[in-house]
């Protein structure tokens, strides 16, 4: 009992080494991963390379899976290249077994030694999550040490040799007790290697290996499939794509299995290395073999999971994907993303308002609460998604921008609020007191608000940019902006000595939605400052500090 369990909790600490692998490499690089394997590439080939790389670096293909589901769920990436990106990170992870069944002894100390002290000492650097790396590399290559030390015991017991003997080399059987390896160790890769060191015992014979590693395969497909789930149709079609793809391998090496097996064992190689190049070799076949079919393939799963409309309701999220919460620039570049959107609502609400000042609506439509509304649910959605990331591990920049979202979606909040409310009180002017602006105030007001929505597009590029010189502009802006709704004040009051009809009667009014606008600009402005007020690029310059006092 206690061998067993020696050998559980060795797979389990080469699991977790994976996965500190993975998350510290993707904290580091995830930006960069993203870019690697989120552009849309036109050719296969690309898409095959990035996901060979990708995989390496993350000791994963189930973590090159989630990216690649995310990407396509999130409209970032194509379905074709992402099966192809698929393949190669099926490559990847062939290799990476490959690599980690060398004698890495003498490493695996040195690794985990170096890595905490970098880690423990500059925890929020850059330096310091490579040092996170280090620890999982070395954990990695001590799991395999124990797995081989721990098995040792359990190939010589009877009741193990009995049930292994039930394996008597029928593939389809094999595969399936393969797949359920791979399921249960969560990893492809601890199945493989742990394969290798049976095949090494002489517990099972090479036939009954091969099978295990093809059925190993599967499993991991199964359960890429699985943890896609709650994703949307296109990031599932990536993983049914993925799955398809590994049965139609184990079709294809039935017929020339036998005489495969022949072959492999004529080698003068021992058994576990037999059984890691056997599982490169198949590997790299079969997807060379079935790269150019990724085309039917994408249309094949295109069919079999349908994209479906969605229901009338409020919009849902699109980028914000629950499993890049474990890497802080994935989560943020979604999260900022998610806030665009919100802009981009926002400005088909002005966009409403300006009609409705010029008299092609004459009243509050259906489409303006649903934009409302949808405001509403994705800031919701926002706030708690940042709210589950570990703050504890972001950076000083990732932190920055961290509170940068969450503050802008709060504006974007309030912004939709306040033009709803405005839209009222026009409404109410119209058909209840039977009231409208006078030629001269509706020019000016449509005028202020054509500034306003510039400005809201143009603080959201600098949301996205960050870039210094925008960021000024949109300060200059403001203070046009100001100057514009000061002198439209003086002119209403100028229309009013005059004791012009509309104008006293919309007085009120007119002068309820300049306030309004105002306090909608400086929401929209309010990225400028976060911009400029960084460490990196200094403090304002003296004659943006009017701004900041006045700003709210």
């Amino acid at each position: 009992m206690l061998t067993l369990l020696n050998l559980l909790s060795a797979v389990a600490l080469l699991i977790w080494g994976t996965h500190i692998v993975r998350t510290g490499i993707l904290r580091v690089y995830g930006t960069n991963l993203r870019h690697v394997i989120g552009q849309n590439m036109s050719k296969k080939w690309l898409a095959f390379v990035a996901g060979i790389l990708v995989t390496a670096m993350v000791q994963s293909s189930n973590a090159t899976a989630m990216l690649v589901t995310s990407f396509v769920g999130q409209g970032l990436m194509a379905l074709t290249p992402a099966l192809a990106t698929m393949l190669g990170a099926d490559v990847g992870t062939a290799l990476m077994a490959r690599v980690l069944t060398l004698d890495l002894s003498w490493l695996s100390p040195l690794l985990i030694f170096l890595g905490v002290i970098f880690f423990l000492s500059r925890k929020q650097t850059r330096l310091g999550q490579m040092g996170r790396v280090s620890i999982g590399l070395g954990l990695i290559i001590l799991a395999l040490q124990l797995i081989v030390e721990a098995a040792a015991p359990i190939t010589h017991a009877q009741g193990v040799k009995v049930i292994f003997a039930s394996l008597t080399g029928d593939i389809l059987l094999d595969a399936l007790v393969g797949a359920l390896f791979a399921m249960i160790s969560y990893s492809s890769l601890a199945a493989v290697l742990l394969t290798a060191t049976l095949a090494g015992a002489a517990v099972i014979s090479l036939p009954v290996a091969i099978g295990l590693v093809i059925g190993a395969n599967i499993g991991s497909g199964i359960l890429a499939f699985m943890s896609t789930s709650m994703q949307n149709a296109a990031g599932r079609q990536v993983a049914l794509g993925s799955l398809l793809y590994k049965l139609i391998g184990l079709l294809l090496i039935i017929p020339v299995l036998d005489p495969l097996v022949h072959w492999i064992d004529s080698l003068d190689f021992s058994p576990q290395e037999m059984v890691i190049g056997f599982h490169l070799l198949y590997n790299t076949a079969r997807c060379l073999v079935l790269l150019p079919s990724v085309g039917p393939m994408a249309r094949l799963c295109a069919w079999l999971l349908p994209e479906r409309p969605e229901v009338n309701g409020t919009a849902k999220p699109r980028h914000l994907d629950a499993s890049a919460l474990v890497t802080p620039s994935l989560a943020l570049a979604n999260a900022a993303r998610e806030t665009l959107r919100m802009g981009d609502l926002l400005d088909n609400m002005l966009d409403a308002t300006l009609d409705v000042l010029r008299g092609k609506q004459t009243a509050i439509t259906q489409e303006i609460r649903r934009l409302t509304d949808d405001i509403e649910s994705l800031n919701s959605a926002i706030k708690l998604y940042l709210a589950q990331m570990p703050r504890e591990d972001l950076g000083e920049q990732d932190s920055r921008r961290w509170a940068e979202i969450i503050e802008l979606a709060i504006n974007l909040k309030l912004a939709a609020d306040l033009i709803e409310r405005m839209l009222r009180k026009i409404q109410q002017q119209k058909t209840s007191q039977r009231r409208s602006f006078s030629e001269e105030g509706l020019v000016d007001l449509a005028g202020l608000q054509q500034q306003l929505i510039a400005n809201l597009r143009l603080g959201l590029s600098v949301f996205l940019s960050g870039d210094r010189e925008s960021a000024r502009q949109l300060l200059r802006e403001k203070r046009r902006f100001r100057a514009q709704e000061r002198r439209l004040a003086h002119a209403h009051v100028s229309r009013l000595q005059r004791k012009i009809v509309q104008s006293i009667e919309t007085s009120s009014l007119h002068l309820e939605l300049i306030a309004d606008m105002k306090r909608l600009n400086s929401l929209f402005c309010s990225s400028a400052y976060v911009v400029l007020e960084t460490a990196d690029t200094g403090a304002l310059a003296v004659d943006d500090m009017s701004d900041i006092t006045h700003s709210p």
